[in-house]
């Protein structure tokens, strides 16, 4: 991990999407049998099959918020759920009525406190999403503040309680390639930073 970590000196240098991609690549390939993948639209989990050998997480446009936030999903997905697309999870769109909003937030807490942790061990910011621009704004709204409690008391959980495995890992391998060791910490999670 030493060389790759000696590649990036400066905390604030843009974070460059192809080397988070080399950096799980050479975290979880040979182990996991996974890849982490920029595509060209929506973000997907794809389990090896016949056409390709290994499993790919597919994440948004080469957003980089998009990759930490998938990579959360794998982190947390047990080993039945990897062999399966999306791992299994059911996603509606935009304009999903209060309830359904609900019920996708109850599983998107444990991914986004990752995806918080994940972005401080890089150094970037997290901003929360209850991805529903086009759900009723006032039910989106007085959801939101439920929500990112939720996400920060998630966040503080594994912070206290440790990480799943394979989130540990990635996080320590972020803060040895971006130096982040000495700014990381429990006084990044407060609730007024999501």
């Amino acid at each position: 991990m030493a060389s790759l970590a000696a590649k990036t000196q400066q905390t604030d240098a843009p974070l460059k999407v192809a080397d988070l991609i080399r950096l799980f690549d050479h975290l979880f390939l040979s182990t996991e049998n996974t890849r982490l993948v920029a595509g060209d639209s929506e973000p997907e989990y794809l389990p090896a099959d016949d056409s390709c050998s290994y499993h790919r997480i597919l994440f948004a446009h080469g957003f980089y918020e998009s990759a930490l936030h998938e990579i959360s999903h794998w982190c947390i997905a047990g080993a039945e759920r990897r062999l399966l697309r999306d791992f299994g999870y059911w996603y509606e769109p935009d304009g999903r009525s209060e309830s359904r909003q609900r019920e996708f937030e109850q599983v998107e807490v444990k991914p986004q406190a990752l995806e918080w942790i994940l972005s401080e061990a890089c150094g970037r910011r997290f901003h929360i999403s209850t991805d529903n621009l086009d759900g009723d704004p006032l039910a989106v709204e007085a959801g939101r503040a439920r929500f990112r409690d939720a996400v920060h008391a998630q966040a503080h959980i594994y912070l206290q309680n440790g990480l799943p495995e394979r989130a540990e890992i990635l996080k320590s391998a972020l803060l040895d390639y971006y130096q982040r060791h000495n700014e990381f910490g429990a006084h990044l999670f407060v609730p007024e930073r999501i």
